[in-house]
């Protein structure tokens, strides 16, 4: 694989980029992780997923033992060393090893590392120009009380077993409602729903709270309401999303995604690579931001 990562204090090839069988961080999912991406050479609101991993690892009581100004600077020099203008740049602190025969997390050191590799899409150019399949899985997310969506977790069984739903009923990927049948989100990303307000105005409602907060959801958030678009966040039920006239995903794995079907019958009763306006708009404004130096950083 084309890349480069960071690990055990070394630049390596990422097929280098091992951790123990007996690290915390394999063995108990003891463990965050943040993404963020390069796209035409210039990393997209770095300090937001900088921000948000150090968080998480403060959450968690983890050190990755680098300082922001490094972890940046190792960020950099993966992709530089990689030689890759589209990027995909995730930095992951692991709870470690405990000592000999101990279950007690304070004697863990924890361990960091980073890689850069191609761009990964949720789905591919080809899957967005005619939309995504969506599916409202059965199981439920794991609820905030336990594991908060907020720290960036690889707590994906919930998930896998509803990609696995979606799959076997004709979708590509899946939604999770939670125990009060509101809307949470996917593997790797936050839904959207979009609704007429009347007068011609459009109103957009996302979940207020059970959700990991992406750093694309919140330039969303932001591009709509600069838009003048009312933006709900809220709790919003499986009949409000089976009743929208559009819904998007929104994922550092490409930004605003359309959805064509959700469980099978077309959004707003469109054919198939056709989307609604505010989706579009929506599209167009988040990459057009790439461009502009308020938002991004060459590597």
């Amino acid at each position: 694989m084309q890349g480069c990562a960071y690990v055990n204090g070394q630049f390596a090839p990422p097929e280098e980029a091992k951790i123990s069988v007996f690290d915390w961080g394999f063995l108990h999912s003891d463990a965050t992780y943040d993404v963020a991406h390069v796209w035409q050479g210039r990393f997209f609101r770095l300090d937001a997923h900088l921000d948000r991993f150090f968080a998480s690892c403060d959450a968690l009581r983890l050190n990755p033992g680098h300082s922001r100004d490094e972890i940046r600077q190792i960020m950099h020099e993966c992709v530089r060393r990689a030689g890759l203008r589209d990027a995909y740049v995730e930095v992951l602190c692991t709870r470690g090893q405990p000592a000999p025969g101990s279950r007690d997390p304070r004697s863990c050191t924890n361990t960091f590392m980073a890689f850069a590799i191609p761009f990964i899409w949720i789905a591919d150019p080809d899957k967005q120009k005619r939309g995504v399949d969506l599916i409202v899985g059965s199981p439920h997310r794991i609820p905030g009380s336990s594991v908060d969506p907020r720290i960036k977790n690889y707590h994906w069984l919930d998930f896998v077993k509803g990609l696995y739903e979606a799959y076997e009923r004709g979708g590509e990927t899946v939604v999770l409602l939670d125990g009060q049948g509101h809307v949470t989100e996917g593997p790797g990303f936050n839904v959207f729903g979009v609704f007429d307000a009347g007068g011609g105005a459009k109103r957009l409602v996302t979940a207020a709270s059970g959700v990991l907060e992406g750093v694309s959801r919140r330039t969303v958030i932001e591009l709509a309401r600069a838009a003048g678009f009312e933006v709900q966040l809220r709790p919003w039920t499986v009949a409000e999303l089976r009743a929208a006239d559009e819904v998007f995903l929104s994922s550092t794995g490409g930004g605003v995604i359309a959805i064509a079907r959700l469980d099978g019958r077309a959004i707003g009763g469109r054919p198939a690579g056709t989307f609604g306006p505010v989706t579009q708009q929506l599209q167009n404004a988040y990459w057009a931001l790439h461009e502009d130096p308020r938002y991004t950083e060459p590597v």
